[in-house]
């Protein structure tokens, strides 16, 4: 109606945008958006420890192409990072979606690639276990990713299959062993990220070969292995079973190391089936639920590097001086920050309800934190690149951390749900199905 155009003209007023983006410039950038008292203060902590334990270490790693700095996983261990969606008893806090949401926002601001990506895979094989997982498994396997005993690596994508999960090959075949009941894995996983470090791996399989089974002939494994350093790992087994890993070179999303693996042989106690006998052929269903969590973390992981590069570019155009004025004054510097917050802000409210309603209903709100991870990611390469420009030259120099947030956000529409794939195959399918 007249009164809705109105106000959307007003709203969309290129003098609104200047005004946000002065008061950006006013308190470069720093978010303090209001929450609930438990929540400020759990967004407050690690905020804190963020910006004295991570942010000071990250752009060694990053450059270095180093590995995540074991102390990190330790005190974020003993903060309770990898147990706040998990349920209490099983050694979680369940402080709910938001709490996760939050701690994995302030984590990726300090550093996507060597703090905030770490509790998210934990995070993705813990749903699985829980919709999931057998009375037994749940027990064993959940205390230990609270605790942060056990590091997650999730292997799913194969070298020729990325998009299409259901067509996965990869197979596991269930043999008997010196008396002992084993799956045998045999075949290469690609961008398996965390993988030498990761102590658990959670791995896809097919274990029906006939291929027309599609999604029906995959399995869910819990993979223990030894923990590695370095770039590169060769696991063995005493029956001579042979994990081999190599991490693949990439220009951004340094420290956590993405993974090409090869099975030989590998073997797998029976009781590491997620759901037991009754998981066979569940695999694909179980995994997907746990999409639906990493989904919503990356939307919280792209809102945190998003509000590192409007901090940095805040600082930025309000010390440099060209013409004789700071660049902050100038309207069109003021319009594009007030565009980058209101991005942002956007972007943080989806994801925020879709947290919010993942506490509700898991299966219900996984449209939701779909939607939110399309937004938010698209949302962080757009704004770190106009990051970068309000650098000019300087933000395609090294010293500047902005040039390595454009980088890092470079992966962010590409996991968890590659962006055509997300928009046509899971939400546009939603939105069709009425």
């Amino acid at each position: 109606d007249a009164d809705t155009r109105s106000l959307l003209r007003r709203v969309g007023n290129e003098a609104v945008f200047r005004r946000i983006g002065a008061h950006t410039c006013e308190t470069r950038g720093r978010d303090r958006l209001p929450l609930q008292d438990v929540f400020e203060q759990i967004r407050d902590a690690v905020r804190d420890f963020a910006e004295n334990e991570v942010a000071p270490e990250a752009e060694r790693i990053h450059r270095n192409d180093d590995l995540v700095p074991e102390e990190f996983i330790t005190k974020m261990a003993d903060l309770g990072y990898f147990g706040l969606a998990i349920p209490e008893q099983y050694g979680g806090s369940e402080l709910g979606n938001l709490a996760m949401i939050l701690t994995t926002e302030e984590l990726s601001r300090a550093s996507l690639a060597s703090a905030g990506s770490l509790i998210t895979r934990p995070e993705i094989l813990a749903k699985a276990l829980i919709q999931g997982g057998t009375d037994e498994q749940k027990k064993k396997w959940l205390p230990k990713i609270a605790s942060g005993e056990v590091m997650v690596a999730i292997a799913v994508t194969e070298p020729d299959i990325g998009s299409d999960v259901a067509s996965i090959k990869c197979p596991a075949e269930k043999r008997k062993v010196d008396g002992r009941d084993v799956w045998v894995i045999n075949g290469p996983k690609a961008w398996c990220t965390f993988a030498g470090r990761a102590t658990v791996l959670a791995v896809l399989c097919r274990t029906d070969p006939d291929l027309s089974k599609g999604a029906k002939g995959l399995s869910l494994f819990i993979v223990p292995k030894d923990s590695f350093d370095g770039h590169s790992f060769e696991m063995k087994q005493p029956g001579g079973g042979r994990l081999v890993g190599k991490a693949d070179a990439t220009p951004g999303y340094r420290g956590m190391h993405s993974y090409t693996l090869n099975f030989e042989n590998y073997e797998v106690p029976v009781e590491n089936l997620v759901g037991g006998e009754a998981g066979v052929g569940r695999g694909f269903y179980l995994q997907m639920a746990g999409f639906a969590a990493g989904r919503l973390q990356t939307g919280g992981r792209a809102c945190g590097l998003a509000q590192a590069a409007l901090e940095k570019t805040a600082e930025y155009v309000v010390d440099r001086n060209q013409f004789g004025h700071p660049i902050s004054k100038f309207q069109l510097t003021q319009y594009t920050l007030g565009r980058m917050t209101v991005m942002l802000a956007a972007s943080r409210a989806i994801t925020y309800a879709a947290a919010n309603a993942f506490d509700e209903d898991e299966r219900m709100a996984a449209p939701l934190a779909a939607q939110a991870k399309l937004l938010a990611c698209d949302m962080a390469v757009e704004l770190t690149q106009m990051g970068q420009l309000m650098h000019g030259g300087w933000g395609y120099a090294e010293e500047y951390p902005i040039s390595r947030y454009v980088v890092d956000a470079q992966v962010l529409p590409i996991f968890e749900g590659v962006k055509p794939i997300l928009e046509l195959k899971v939400i546009a399918r939603h939105l069709l199905a009425g």
